[in-house]
């Protein structure tokens, strides 16, 4: 298991993706653990090295007794960038995770590259309120803030559904120590960022939630994009955890963050070619630069421009999303050129054998059995020839 020790106090931390990219650390909300960005991983890890960890006194990490802080808490998240040998890394933190990253924003902003500020605020008043929280759970464990906190978290809907995400939330909230609860409502009571915010002069998002009664935008997401220099900012229709209600809105509002936008005068082919490339092939490509003559360059340029350069690197969707989009459209266009070609190199990429079965049968419902009886039957064939090898030659 990954741990590291720091100031005698154990840390579990999770660190995923290639090496060589940039990394990414992600900090979770108080009664929380590195669980809560499962439904942000996938979709980050193309483009990210990514380190979630448990802050002290929650999850596998340790519980030290007493009052914590949040320069403790942010020093924490130095201590295990050292130890892994990050020197530079973005930050995304909410709540109390967003108060950490405020501490480092403002003292330790050469490390950083950009900061993500979601569901937080630089100062929480009455500061009694969570003084009395902190006695609460311990006096009386954690089961007795837990319906207050899950209602807060999260809207009323999402609780009445029954949100597996939502539950596993609950489980570990009820798990965790309550020591390591108070010890952290102790750094929230304390905290106090309001005069520190326009020190931090690094790229910063802040994100709220239009239905978080905890860090409403009034009094809280206001004073944060307000204060720290050229913030801005995303509203998202969610309660405190906006991550986990609107998981794919709150993806794509920090992709789009941290990829920065290209140039608006600069020309998107150079990009295009090289999501062609890696959606297509190498093979596909130079055969089609090959084959290309004074008739059809240009618009051999226009399609990498405009369908690879540009739609096909937006970050709102996964490349194996727009895959199967692809293939059930030319498959309810009858554009089996387009088709075969997707099934075979998502073949060899992205997709598998049931990937084609779903989209197939939904065509069939949506865009008629004809259509998903070829489709069948080219996808049949480019598994055959895949399964033999005769696809790569």
């Amino acid at each position: 298991m990954p741990f590291l020790t720091v100031d005698n106090t154990r840390l579990f931390y999770r660190l995923e993706g290639n090496p060589g990219r940039p990394v990414l650390i992600l900090s979770h909300s108080i009664g929380a653990d590195h669980g809560m960005w499962a439904q942000q991983v996938a979709d980050l890890l193309p483009h990210f090295q990514i380190l979630r960890y448990d802050t002290r006194g929650h999850g596998a990490s340790g519980t030290p007794k007493g009052d914590y802080s949040i320069e403790l808490l942010a020093r924490d998240v130095l201590a295990l960038a050292d130890a892994l040998g990050i020197d530079k890394f973005a930050f995304c933190g909410l709540s109390l995770g967003g108060m950490i990253g405020q501490w480092l924003g403002t003292h330790v902003s050469e490390r950083l590259s950009a900061l993500v500020l979601a569901n937080t605020s630089s100062y929480v008043a009455p500061a009694s309120n969570w003084e009395t929280r902190r006695r609460t759970v311990l006096e009386g464990g954690m089961a007795a803030i837990v319906d207050m906190a899950m209602q807060r978290f999260f809207s009323p809907e999402t609780l009445a559904q029954g949100d597996p995400y939502a539950n596993s939330v609950r489980r570990i909230l009820l798990g965790t120590d309550p020591a390591g609860y108070a010890g952290c409502c102790a750094a929230i009571r304390d905290m106090d960022h309001r005069g520190l915010l326009a020190k931090i002069r690094i790229p910063t998002l802040v994100i709220v939630g239009d239905r978080d009664v905890s860090t409403p935008w009034e009094g809280h997401g206001e004073i944060l994009a307000r204060g720290i220099p050229g913030a801005s900012t995303v509203h998202l229709p969610a309660a405190h955890l906006s991550n986990i209600e609107r998981p794919r809105s709150f993806t794509t509002a920090l992709l789009e963050f941290l990829q920065a936008a290209p140039d608006s005068s600069s020309d998107p082919l150079d990009a295009g070619y090289a999501v062609r490339r890696a959606v297509l092939g190498d093979a596909h490509v130079d055969g089609s630069v090959a084959a290309a003559n004074e008739f059809t360059r240009d618009f051999q340029a226009l399609i990498t421009r405009y369908v690879w350069g540009t739609v096909w690197t937006r970050p709102g969707l996964s490349r194996r999303t727009r895959r199967l989009l692809t293939l059930a459209i030319a498959a309810a266009l009858g554009r089996w050129q387009e088709f075969t070609l997707h099934v075979r190199t998502g073949l060899m990429r992205e997709l598998e054998p049931c990937d084609l079965k779903e989209v197939l049968l939904q065509t069939a419902i949506y865009a008629g059995v004809p259509a998903a009886n070829t489709g069948f039957h080219i996808a049949n064939e480019e598994m055959q020839k895949a399964h033999t090898g005769e696809a790569a030659k």
